[in-house]
């Protein structure tokens, strides 16, 4: 009996340190998956990083639904109202440069959140190496990585925003005007981009041509004043760098009209993302979203009136279709 009891405890020790679920447990900080995909887009290479997970109880965030309408949606995908809400950004390589699409939460948000860096780091990249940073918008979940603490996280990297974006967060009088649950968006700015101008390491830019040689920012305001899309082209390949245009891909895109809390402007941002949507389907280029479940890659088609999600076919060979 005393050999049996030994032998149950031995194996319960070896249960406790070997088993996944211990080792997530003494690394709450880990991201356990992959956090990465590698994709060819002609002559570029781009690199989905997720930032991690985040739970969000959809039937609070969408907005100018119809009654119901939200629950049936999800129902239709399995998914419930509460569903772990991927936050993705891209890593670019385009002639010679490492181009970063968004830089994720940082400590922002908690545990969940902030493997940019570490996404990075399994990709065989470090943050030093960046060279630009392209923001869509100016909201926690694309800026807060910009700073670890008061340090720039990503030193050498130049970091381009739109004008019209950057002039009205970074702008106190309209802090001062904005609805009290808005207020956040400007301590924000103040917080992750306020140093990054500061060290000489902001640019601006009018939407009026190429930032690089086959990326072009494309205006698309409505979530936020001057919200950006990223257009990068290669060899007649093409992806399409949406942003927060979809929060939910289950609900907004069979109903482009159901909008989010979150929208500056929720009129403008459902114009934006109907006209996003018809061009995207009808050309049939790639397209990355920031909160579509990561890789956030693939492809929209047409589905009645409106549309369905089209992931990328998973390639070992980072050639997917």
């Amino acid at each position: 009996m005393k050999n049996l009891i030994k032998a149950i405890l031995c194996m319960a020790i070896v249960f406790v340190i070997y088993s996944p679920y211990a080792k997530a447990q003494h690394t709450p900080n880990s991201l356990n998956q992959p956090g990465y995909y590698h994709m060819a887009l002609g002559d570029f290479e781009v690199i989905a990083l997720s930032d991690g997970t985040t739970p969000q109880k959809l039937n609070e965030l969408l907005t100018n639904a119809k009654p119901g309408e939200v629950e049936r949606l999800l129902k239709q995908h399995y998914q419930a109202s509460i569903i772990e809400c991927s936050v993705n950004a891209y890593l670019v390589k385009a002639n010679g440069k490492l181009i970063l699409i968004d830089a994720g939460t940082s400590d922002v948000y908690g545990l969940a959140l902030g493997h940019i860096a570490e996404g990075l780091n399994k990709a065989g990249y470090k943050p030093e190496q960046i060279d630009a940073i392209l923001l869509t918008h100016i909201h926690m979940d694309h800026i807060g990585g910009l700073m670890n603490g008061d340090k720039i996280a990503f030193p050498n990297a130049t970091v381009y925003i739109s004008k019209i974006e950057a002039d009205y967060y970074l702008n106190p009088a309209n802090k001062a005007k904005a609805a009290e649950g808005a207020k956040r968006f400007f301590d924000g700015a103040e917080q992750k981009l306020r140093p990054i101008l500061t060290a000489g390491k902001l640019r601006t830019f009018d939407f009026d041509g190429e930032l690089f040689p086959g990326i072009i920012p494309i205006a698309s305001f409505g979530h936020t004043p001057g919200h950006s899309f990223y257009v990068v082209e290669s060899q007649g390949e093409k992806m399409l760098f949406m942003g927060d245009v979809l929060v939910s891909d289950a609900v907004q895109l069979p109903e482009p009209s159901v909008t989010s809390v979150y929208d500056y402007d929720a009129g403008q941002a459902a114009v934006t993302r109907k006209k996003a949507l018809a061009e995207a389907a009808d050309a049939g280029y790639w397209v990355g979203v920031s909160h579509i479940s990561f890789p956030g890659i693939g492809h929209i088609r047409v589905d009645g009136k409106g549309y369905v999600w089209v992931p990328v076919n998973y390639s070992a060979s980072g050639n997917g279709q």
